[in-house]
């Protein structure tokens, strides 16, 4: 029905304009990266990645190295956790995830030396199957928040990899507040062109492009320089500058914006030619082949209206958050929100005892003021939330059949076709709650087909 009607405001000669001009607040994007002190203890948890969990493989006890494997899966979705410190394992444990599932940890108590493992070197990569496995033994994942296992995005089955032609790196960076990537970009420039050599010749695709929003002129001028060098080796690559629109850096938004092509509903972005990674992950990849170290370490950026200062800052992955708030000077009024990512899709946690995953870019803390959410009115039907949905959605919709648990009009209006970016939410002048809506709908969707089976 959306698409109808795009379709006609198109040859109205009316451009639409989805998603939401969100305030940037970008107050980090100047603050270079600063280390955190080791921690006393990290906790590494079993499940941060997209698919089946690891199991640990060491026990209480055990002494570990910064890069010794402490847990791994035989399952080929999945991706191998190490420890960020050394010292000794203390128990095996478990947490409650921000999703209600209970995982398993290894929690390690930390010597203070940083000891790498005697066993880190850099992978002998003579094959494109030498390099996939390599991938997979550094423990990458997708950075930008999804945490899909980067050996499997990399290797699509043939006949899919064939039709690959671009590789479409991930620099948008369009939640606001959080500035993790474009301190990647203006800090290790040369090691994303180095880890798009490697993954371009891998792919063999004729183009690599990095999207980046136009509020990141420094990122934008640094990295076209970097990608001329690559030209001059035969790569074909180019920086492709973005509107600051939310959700400009979503998968499929990205995709479009870039390339022109468009990701078809239960389709992945390699089925249309196109692998995209984020910029720090393609970052991290460069680093692993150069020193064998595996991803251990995350930069996160700080902020919020409740922490004292905010900054950009290395965290061995495993350490609790509070860690992190006493080393950017603690708060300055008690947080009632604290934000695993950005505002519009991030993750709010019970408190600041949780542990730093692989896939986190940041940490906000809001005081009461900023917290607080007007209470929801009734819907008015201005068709906001229609406009800036830019998946082609009607989200009111989708809200009213999720309130009478109707699938089959909820799978008509293709609503596991939602990324949950927000932007309906946020230029809804009546103040719904309607990605919480979409998402109990997905849920009776995914029920309801469960059940049929």
């Amino acid at each position: 029905m959306a698409r109808n009607v795009n379709g006609l405001l198109s040859r109205l000669g009316i451009v639409r304009n989805p998603g939401a001009a969100v305030p940037h607040r970008k107050n980090t994007k100047d603050c270079a990266t600063v280390e955190l002190p080791v921690p006393e203890k990290v906790i590494m948890v079993m499940q941060q990645h997209i698919g089946a969990p690891c199991t640990p493989t060491v026990k209480a006890g055990d002494t570990v190295y910064v890069g010794t494997v402490v847990g791994d899966s035989p399952a080929p979705f999945s991706a191998p956790v190490h420890s960020s410190v050394s010292g000794t394992v203390a128990k095996i444990d478990s947490v409650i995830m921000p999703n209600g599932a209970k995982v398993q940890t290894v929690v390690i108590n930390s010597d203070g030396q940083q000891t790498p493992d005697p066993q880190i070197k850099p992978p002998v990569i003579r094959s494109d199957e030498d390099l996939i496995a390599a991938v997979r033994a550094s423990g990458l994942v997708g950075l930008g928040g999804a945490g899909f296992p980067t050996h499997i995005k990399l290797n699509p089955a043939p006949e899919v990899k064939e039709k690959v032609d671009t590789l479409l790196i991930n620099g948008a960076e369009c939640e606001p507040y959080l500035t993790s990537d474009v301190r990647e970009m203006l800090e290790n420039s040369q090691d994303i062109t180095e880890g798009i050599r490697y993954v371009s010749k891998l792919l063999k695709v004729n183009q690599t492009i990095i999207g980046i929003e136009d509020n990141k002129p420094d990122a934008i001028e640094i990295m076209t320089k970097a990608l001329a060098d690559l030209s001059k080796e035969g790569i074909t690559a180019r920086v492709e500058v973005l509107p600051s629109r939310y959700p400009q850096g979503a998968e499929k938004v990205l995709i479009h914006q870039c390339t022109g092509r468009t990701v078809p509903m239960g389709k992945l972005p390699a089925d249309i030619g196109v692998v995209v990674m984020n910029v720090t992950s393609i970052g991290v990849l460069a680093r692993y082949i150069k020193t064998g170290m595996p991803l251990v370490t995350k930069r996160v950026t700080v902020d919020g209206s409740a922490i004292q200062n905010a900054m950009n800052v290395r965290v061995p992955i495993g350490t609790p958050i509070k860690d992190i708030v006493d080393f950017c000077g603690g708060y300055k009024d008690t947080p009632a929100k604290i934000l695993c990512g950005g505002p519009m899709m991030g993750t709010a946690l019970m408190d600041d005892a949780f542990p730093v995953l692989k896939q986190n870019n940041g940490f906000l803390f809001f005081d009461r003021k900023e917290a607080e959410m007007m209470e929801p009115t009734n819907c008015i039907r201005c068709g906001r939330c229609v406009e800036a949905c830019p998946m082609n959605l009607m989200p009111t919709k989708l809200e009213a059949y999720t309130k009478i648990a109707s699938v089959e009009m909820l799978q008509k209006l293709s609503i596991m076709n939602c990324m949950e970016c927000g932007s309906c939410a946020f230029v809804c002048p009546a103040n719904r709650r309607l990605v919480q809506s979409i998402r109990l709908g997905k849920t009776i969707v995914r029920n309801a087909n469960q059940e049929s089976r």
